[in-house]
């Protein structure tokens, strides 16, 4: 099957994108890596009446350090989020999270902004942002405004942008003394969708953990947090005890669709066995450690 037949712009600038835009009588889609758009092009799931290619846009790329936050461009791509050293060394999650996406060729064009905007809840960068606790810096005509990533989720690939709007960057704070962080999933085969995954985002204080930031993916329709898992760490050492309660606490947090090739059930065990796992491997890291 062929895309049906759509009109084309290269634009060099967010007001053009923006005004390309707003002057299209139909349907309009904004191109970055076209990872994600294409196929469904071609598949007839979309069938927009104009294509504005924005991966000429300078002003969309660079990772920089803007005070006490990283600020990533919407257009870096996967592969220079594993390879940068501003991220291994202040959002290595990031780092961790990209080298579990797809497959090198992907990497190398998908872009950053473009999975978020997407808003697949089976995608790692959803999940990492909510365990980070970052912000989304969303442009349109009249303005930017930033939303936290624990506000910018809806439903299934559906986020707060409004038609009109474009996700020009990505802010996450700096990592506070005794931070601990790690990604990690479960798949079938390296590069596939994760059957559940999870970005981790501790801070401590000696052996005791003051905050922690759960965030799973593929366990429902937008990247999900564990308030109750959270909390049965919070205040106390990560030992055996703390994640033990916090794996029975998931119970509160999660709650798995099934599906027809794995159950809730399935689902909801591997949830834990990963948690477990995580937080067994956070044990006794320092953050420098991690970074590295």
């Amino acid at each position: 099957m062929k895309a049906r037949a759509f009109d084309y712009r290269r634009v060099a600038s967010v007001a053009e994108a923006l005004d390309a835009y707003a002057a299209c009588e139909g349907e309009a889609r904004f191109l970055a890596g076209g990872q994600s758009l294409l196929p469904a092009l071609n598949l007839r799931l979309d069938a927009p009446d104009l294509l504005i290619d924005i991966g000429r846009i300078e002003s969309l790329r660079g990772i920089a350090l803007e005070g006490d936050r990283l600020r990533i461009g919407a257009l870096t791509r996967h592969a220079e989020t594993l390879t940068s050293p501003l991220i291994a060394e202040h959002a290595p999650l990031l780092t961790q999270a990209a080298a579990y996406m797809a497959h090198p060729a992907i990497r190398n064009l998908g872009t950053m902004g473009g999975s978020l905007a997407l808003s697949d809840p089976a995608s790692e960068l959803p999940a990492c942002m909510r365990a980070l606790g970052a912000e989304l810096e969303i442009t349109g005509r009249d303005g930017t405004r930033t939303v936290a990533a624990d506000d910018f989720f809806l439903d299934l690939f559906e986020n707060v942008i409004e038609p009109g709007e474009m996700l020009t960057a990505v802010r996450v704070p700096l990592p506070a003394p005794g931070t601990r962080m790690r990604f990690e999933e479960i798949a079938r085969r390296r590069g596939d969708y994760a059957l559940v995954g999870l970005a981790a985002h501790l801070v401590l204080t000696g052996a005791t953990v003051e905050s922690a930031r759960l965030a799973f993916c593929s366990v429902g329709p937008t990247p999900m947090r564990a308030p109750a898992a959270e909390a049965a760490l919070a205040g106390r050492p990560l030992d055996a005890a703390a994640i033990a309660e916090a794996k029975a606490a998931l119970a509160d947090d999660l709650a798995p669709d099934e599906d027809e090739g794995f159950s809730a059930a399935a689902r909801m065990h591997l949830a834990r066995v990963l948690l477990g796992r995580v937080l067994s491997a956070l044990r006794g890291q320092e953050y420098g450690e991690m970074a590295a």
